[in-house]
């Protein structure tokens, strides 16, 4: 009788140190579970991934068109990056969203020797053109900043003239770009500016260029080679080089005239670029068309998130196509043995 009555006391103890346990761990869990969802952020309160599309409230425009606004061209990369066309963007709505951001857009324009000559016809075309109603701010690098014509520019847009040497082959002088965009960005545009196009001199705006360009890295079809096979790009075939593209590769042909993006993206394609340029200078080679040739090749392993059609970089000597709709940025015509330094 006695040994059963130990055993019932038994049975009892391991009952009540159980519960205890039991009440303890529990309250222990339900504490961390509770402090767990007090301080993790709730898919709410979570930042939003695409700042940039943020659209003011009641501003008002057509629905958008869920057919192809343009059918007779291709309006979309393989990568889903878009390609900007005429009749392909709604410039309200582009408009509504960026004029809020109070952006600076950098432009970094290189005119050295006789290339000052197209300074003025740049810069007053791009005060009636370019990112009209946007902060722009001018990079000019130049070796006769006494040259550089008085344009006037619109409210909250500035020049900087950047004083830089010239040389006596031109190739030098577009071998050297890549290394001193990476240096200013590195020096002033990291706190100065949120986007920035670089844009060759010798070049005129004849239409609307405007936010629809903006994007994290944005290139531009070339217009001579838009819509021809890749094995007609002229990429660098020299395996030597580090601009080498197989002829069974390759996108598109991307001109070097036009380079745009968010700043740190630009900052990432110039040093690639330049550390590229360095290694074949020390191997001693020269790509086929130097920067433009390790600019094609950083795009076809990293893609553009944007490309701009070729009514964003035309030639004054070519007859418009019927997919041309507008030009809207072009090469002026020049004498090229009159105004480059000597090869």
């Amino acid at each position: 009788m006695r040994q059963n009555l130990y055993l019932l006391f038994a049975i009892l103890a391991i009952a009540l140190l159980g519960f205890v346990y039991f009440n303890y761990t529990f309250s222990w869990l339900s504490k961390g579970l509770h402090d767990m969802l007090e301080f993790t952020p709730s898919v709410e309160n979570k930042p939003e991934v695409n700042t940039d599309l943020r659209f003011p409230e009641g501003i008002k425009y057509n629905q958008p068109d869920v057919s192809n606004s343009r059918s007779d061209v291709t309006t979309l990369t393989p990568w889903l990056a878009p390609i900007v066309w005429e009749g392909t963007f709604d410039l309200s709505v582009i408009d509504s969203i960026y004029l809020q951001k109070n952006i600076t857009v950098a432009t970094t324009v290189f005119a050295l020797g006789k290339y000052v000559r197209f300074l003025k016809e740049f810069l007053e075309s791009a005060e009636q053109h370019f990112m009209v109603g946007y902060r722009v701010h001018y990079y000019l690098f130049t070796d006769r900043p006494d040259e550089v014509p008085m344009v006037t520019l619109r409210p909250g847009r500035q020049l900087t003239k950047i004083k830089t040497p010239s040389s006596s082959r031109w190739q030098e002088i577009t071998l050297r770009r890549m290394e001193m965009i990476e240096k200013l960005i590195e020096e002033r545009l990291v706190i100065e500016a949120d986007y920035i196009f670089s844009l060759d001199v010798d070049t005129k705006f004849y239409c609307h260029w405007g936010a629809e360009t903006l994007s994290d890295i944005v290139a531009v079809l070339h217009p001579g080679y838009f819509g021809t096979p890749r094995t007609a790009f002229p990429y660098e075939r020299r395996p030597k080089s580090v601009a080498f593209i197989p002829p069974e590769e390759g996108d598109y042909y991307y001109g070097g005239a036009v380079i745009g993006g968010r700043i740190g993206n630009v900052h990432k394609l110039t040093k690639a670029c330049r550390v590229q340029l360095d290694v074949d200078r020390a191997n001693k080679i020269e790509a086929v068309w130097q920067e433009e040739s390790h600019l094609n090749k950083y795009f076809l392993y990293n893609k553009p998130s944007k490309v701009l059609s070729p009514e964003y970089l035309w030639q004054d000597f070519k007859q418009k196509t019927s997919n041309m709709k507008v030009i809207r940025f072009s090469q002026v015509i020049k004498n090229y043995a009159e105004v480059r330094p000597n090869p």
